[in-house]
């Protein structure tokens, strides 16, 4: 039965991995030499990675440096413009609002002045004289004949629509005799305007030859477009132009539901001198359906109402607010901007630029952007959008609402535009004013930048592609060299080193790979230097026969030893002595113990051959023949009791041993090939381990061979026997 059968225990030298290191070694040399052999693979290069990497980031970089200066530039310019736009609306809104107070303002004390007030009341007597005077059927037939052949045919052809001149023959008196003395009299405006005289012998026209000429002043001064006295029965007494509104009645004629009888109704009511109204735009019959706006003032003083004065706005003193005389320009508003006005109708209360300018191409534009064709047509026609071109576009309908802002939406003409809106604040008025400009033109910077920035991209690509390059050839040269040294030491020259040129990663890593050799360099003489020292210990573990066979590559290697004792020792109680141990604690008190074992085994010149946990196997005779080996086996085991009880009177112990000794043939060899051992077996070896255990108590047995061979120098007594191949055996123990 073998030793290691029976212990369940091996020792692995050295020797194998120096074996598996030399294989590996070759291992190495031989891919090495198939790498150098073998083609390189397709693909890209570090280098054009690199360049690729350089160029794909300079574009993307340059790609969002653009977006964002196009995104940032858009919006500044957009912020730009909004600024803009609402600082030239305000002004403009400003300017109206300064204008239409100087004309109410003005109309107010035109209204309370003593002239008017004396004029006033010398026309409301002439006025009362009047209503007793009559026509003569000539005058009568005259004056229909006025309003059949001249005005009503005029009117037609303005607006498109039939009238009847009895709608607007006056039913008093006075109001026929003063159309018809007055009125029909005149064909042309300015001369109505110059004449204030019918030359009829009349209080009436007395009055007027002396007082009207104020009211001629006004209009031409002022500019009004005609200026309207009424008395405090709504009747139109006198007009500095002669229209057919002199004579009307505001109450119950013609022109009753009209903003202007609704303003003289109100001042009338309030019977104060201070008050004054402004209306809308409306379609003014008498004007041949312009567009008119009244400001309403009574005549009087504090002590007396008489009448009221109401003065015609004309449309370009609103148009010259709003577009500063027509210089869009010199306004910041470029090519395309505007300022306009929209009522609560939705329909426009200034001008159009574009029709202003271009009158053709507003026709093509609000008719694409959805405007009647009829509308688009009477509006060029008139070359006037006053009550005509509807706008219901979102700035418009914000501001209708009350709110102010600005932003980007579809203008009127049907362009994307930037407008900034506000309600205009004038009593009386539900107006609102927007500024515009075309987006087109507001963003054009933009639109350069952008062509600015994909040439610039291109140079940008450009360059870069060239430096890129450049260095991606200085970036990839030290690494060539580092793959030049790599080769190299592949193929086995461990001396090699690289220049280390740059303090940077590349440096770092040439370093590195400095590091790499000279340890690489440093262990392989380590390693010939072990493999010197694993020789050497192989020859003291095995005859050199079987290192030098095992070398070779022999699959079973094993030799018979004559005349070797062989030692079988184990430990009693220390199991016991362990159980309050740690784990720690006992592996250091059993490498004490063995460690005691192998100066003893040192001092006795035996080998050991393996150690195990509580037992322990030695040989002597077996690598270096003695011929006292048996001896020196016994002198062994005694040592090694003695090595047990320092241990027990240093630790308070009673721990012993056990220890069996043969001596004869043996036989050693190699065990196993993947956890290789050197081991012995034989009978000397089995003889040894089963008579240690005769009688189960410690001490030192040995069997009839070792006692007759020691006899004469050591005291024995016999033990017991044990059984071996058939045999018994006679067992020992030294005293």
């Amino acid at each position: 039965m073998s030793a290691t059968t029976e212990t369940g225990a091996q020792h692995t030298p050295v020797t194998e991995s120096e074996r598996l290191h030399e294989r590996e070694f070759a291992r190495q040399e031989e891919i090495a030499r198939k790498r150098d052999k073998k083609p390189r693979r397709g693909g890209l290069s570090i280098q054009s990675k690199l360049l690729i990497m350089l160029l794909a980031v300079s574009v993307i970089s340059s790609v969002i440096v653009g977006v964002i200066g196009y995104v940032s530039g858009r919006e500044s310019l957009r912020a730009s413009a909004i600024d803009q736009l609402t600082t030239i609306r305000e002004m403009r809104v400003g300017e109206l609002e300064h204008t239409v107070e100087s004309v109410q303002a003005g109309v107010a004390l035109d209204s309370r002045n003593l002239s008017a007030q004396t004029l006033s009341r010398e026309l409301n007597a002439g006025w009362e004289e009047l209503q007793s005077r009559e026509l003569t059927p000539e005058q009568q037939a005259e004056l229909e004949q006025y309003y059949a052949e001249t005005f009503i045919p005029q009117l037609e052809e303005r607006t498109g629509d039939a009238y009847s001149p009895s709608a607007f023959i006056p039913q008093s008196n006075a109001g026929k005799w003063v159309q018809y003395h007055y009125t029909a009299q005149f064909a042309d405006f300015d001369e109505a305007l110059a004449t204030n005289s019918a030359d009829d012998g009349t209080a009436f026209s007395a009055a007027t030859e002396r007082y009207g000429d104020y009211l001629t002043r006004l209009v031409e001064t002022v500019g009004y477009e005609d200026l309207l006295v009424m008395n405090l029965e709504g009747d139109v007494v006198y007009s500095a132009y002669k229209g057919v509104d002199m004579g009307s009645n505001l109450l119950d004629g013609p022109f009753r539901e009209s903003l202007l009888a609704d303003a003289y109704r109100d001042v009338v009511a309030t019977n104060s001198v201070s008050t004054v109204k402004t209306t809308d735009f409306e379609r003014w019959i008498p004007s041949l359906n312009v567009p008119s706006l009244w400001v309403v003032s009574p005549i009087g003083n504090d002590s007396a109402v008489t009448g009221a004065l109401a003065a015609q706005i004309p449309i370009a003193t609103i148009n010259d607010a709003m577009t500063g005389d027509e210089r869009w320009k010199e306004q910041g508003l470029g090519d395309t901007g505007e300022v306009y006005l929209v009522g609560g109708d939705n329909l426009m209360r200034s001008v159009s630029r574009q029709l202003v300018e271009d009158p053709e191409a507003y026709a093509d534009k609000v008719i694409s952007a959805g405007t009647p064709p009829d509308i688009a047509e009477r509006v060029v026609e008139v070359s006037g959008t006053v009550l005509l071109q509807p706008i219901t576009t979102q700035p418009v309908v914000e501001a209708l609402k009350g709110r102010t802002g600005a932003g980007i939406s579809t203008s009127y003409l049907g362009d994307e535009n930037i407008a900034a809106y506000t309600p205009v604040e004038i009593d009386g008025l539900n107006w609102v004013a927007v500024a515009r400009i075309d987006t087109a033109e507001a963003f054009a910077p933009v639109a350069d930048f952008t062509r600015t920035l994909v040439l610039s991209l291109l140079a940008i690509v450009l360059a870069v592609s060239v430096l890129s390059l450049l260095l991606a050839q200085v970036f990839t040269r030290p690494i060539r060299k580092l793959v030049d040294a790599v080769r190299r030491v592949a193929g086995g020259d461990l001396a090699v080193q690289v220049p280390i040129g740059s303090r940077d990663e590349i440096g770092d890593l040439g370093s590195a790979f400095n590091d790499m050799a000279s340890s690489l360099r440093i262990k392989q003489d380590l390693i010939e230097e072990q493999q010197v020292e694993n020789q050497k210990l192989m020859l003291t573990l095995m005859p050199e026969a079987v290192a030098q066979r095992y070398r070779d590559g022999e699959e079973t290697i094993s030799e018979e030893h004559d005349n070797v004792s062989v030692v079988f020792a184990e430990l009693v109680g220390f199991e016991e002595f362990a159980e309050d141990l740690s784990s720690e604690t006992e592996t250091s008190q059993l490498n004490a113990l063995m460690r005691g074992f192998d100066e003893a085994a040192t001092k006795t010149g035996v080998e050991k051959v393996r150690t195990l946990r509580g037992g322990y196997l030695a040989s002597s005779g077996l690598i270096v023949p003695r011929v006292d080996n048996v001896r020196r086996a016994v002198d062994f085991a005694r040592e090694m009791r003695a090595v047990v009880q320092r241990f027990n009177s240093q630790n308070g112990t009673e721990i012993d041993i056990r220890a069996g000794v043969d001596t004869g043939t043996v036989t050693s060899g190699l065990v196993a090939r993947t956890s290789l051992a050197y081991d012995l077996w034989g009978d000397a070896v089995s003889l040894a381990y089963r008579v240690r255990s005769v009688t189960g108590l410690p001490g030192i047995y040995v069997s009839q061979a070792v006692r007759d061979r020691m006899q004469d120098s050591v005291t024995f007594t016999r033990a017991g026997s044990v059984e071996l191949r058939g045999k018994a055996q006679d067992v020992w123990r030294i005293e």
